[in-house]
C-alpha cells in the first residue's frame, strides 16, 4: 500500500473575506502559526484548494483569499467517527498513579462536541459548579484517516494517514470518574477544539517526535512530546483497524501528556474567563479558546 500524497502541505478551512463563504486553502506563509495569527487579528492569506480536504487529488490553485474566520480543518459533516485514546502517555499515567494499560483505552465522542479555533468553550450547567466538576484541558495530537483502513499492519499503518492536527480534549472529571465509560464526560457540545491546520502525513514522516503543550492564562501547564506515547501512531491505527473499517474522515485523538489539572495539588480547573491554548509542532500550530460558564454570559460559538 502506497502512502497518501497530497498537493497541499498545510490545509486550513475558513470563511473568506472576499466571498463570505467557506473555503479550504493552504497558507501562503509556510511558517505562520495560523491559530495565533487568527487570535491576534493578523492578516492570513491562503491559496484556495479546489476539491475536498479528504480528496488527495485536491489541487492548490493560484487564487489567493483572505481569512475572515478560521474554522476547524474538517467540517462535522466530513468527520466520520471520533475515536480517542485515554492514558496513552507514560508520564500521564504516572501522575495519576495508574498502571500502564496493556491495550489502548478507547472512548468515543459525538461530532457535536467538535468546535474550532477561537471558538468559546462553554461549560454547561450539567458540569457546574466548576470547583466540584473539575473541567480540565488536554492537548492531543490527532490522526486523520485518508483511505479505508481495515486489518492493517503496524508496518503499513502510516500509509492510511491523510494528515495530523491538534485537539483540546476538554474533560469534566466528576462525570468521568463517576463511571467507567468516558464518552458522556468528554462529549458535551462544542467543547473539543480541533485544528488549526491539517498537516499532510508526508510532511510529518515520524509522528513520534512532535512537541506539544498547553498554556492556561499565560502559564505553561503541559509540555510533552509524542515520543512518550505508550501506543504509537502506527500501533494505534493498526489496533483500531482490527476487524473494523476506519473510514476516510475518521479522526483519532491520541492521548495527552502529564500536567492535567485535576491531579495537581491543589487541583486546577477551567472556569469562567479563562483563556487556554494548546500547541502541537511541525506546523500544526495553536488552538486558542476562551472559557465561559453557561448562564454567566451569552457565549459566541
Amino acid at each position: 500500500m502506497s502512502p497518501i500524497r497530497t498537493q497541499w502541505t498545510r490545509l486550513i478551512r475558513f470563511v473568506a473575506t472576499e466571498t463570505s463563504q467557506v473555503h479550504i486553502g493552504q497558507p501562503i506563509d509556510a511558517s505562520l502559526d495560523v491559530g495565533l495569527a487568527a487570535c491576534r487579528g493578523n492578516t492570513i492569506k491562503a491559496n484556495e484548494i479546489l476539491g475536498s480536504a479528504l480528496d488527495p487529488a485536491a489541487q492548490v490553485s493560484e487564487t489567493v483569499l483572505t481569512v475572515k474566520q478560521l474554522l476547524s480543518p474538517l467540517s462535522r459533516e466530513e468527520v466520520k467517527y471520533v475515536r480517542c485514546l485515554g492514558l496513552n502517555y507514560a508520564d500521564h499515567a504516572a501522575e495519576g498513579n495508574l498502571p500502564v494499560p496493556p491495550f489502548p483505552v478507547l472512548f468515543t465522542k459525538p461530532v457535536t462536541s467538535l468546535t474550532g479555533p477561537g471558538a468559546t468553550i462553554v461549560i454547561p450547567k450539567a458540569a457546574q459548579p466548576v470547583k466540584e466538576h473539575n473541567p480540565d484541558y488536554e492537548v492531543e495530537l490527532v490522526i486523520v484517516i485518508g483511505k479505508p483502513a481495515k486489518d492493517v499492519s503496524e508496518a503499513d499503518a502510516l500509509d492510511y494517514v491523510l494528515g495530523y492536527t491538534a485537539a483540546n480534549d476538554v474533560s469534566f472529571r466528576k462525570h468521568q470518574m463517576a463511571v467507567s465509560q468516558w464518552t458522556f464526560s468528554k462529549g458535551f457540545d462544542n467543547t473539543n477544539p480541533l485544528g488549526p491546520c491539517l498537516v499532510s502525513a508526508s510532511a510529518i514522516p515520524d509522528p513520534q517526535k512532535l512537541p506539544l503543550k498547553t498554556v492556561l492564562n499565560g502559564v505553561t501547564v503541559q509540555d510533552g512530546n509524542t515520543s512518550d506515547q505508550i501506543f504509537s501512531v502506527r500501533q494505534t491505527v493498526a489496533f483500531l483497524s482490527q476487524g473494523t473499517t476506519l473510514e476516510p474522515g475518521s479522526v483519532i485523538l491520541t492521548g495527552t501528556p502529564k500536567g492535567v489539572g485535576f491531579v495537581k495539588k491543589p487541583p486546577v480547573y477551567l472556569k469562567h474567563g479563562d483563556k487556554m491554548s494548546v500547541w502541537v509542532g511541525s506546523g500544526i500550530g495553536t488552538l486558542v479558546n476562551d472559557v465561559v460558564e453557561e448562564g454567566m454570559t451569552n457565549a459566541k460559538l
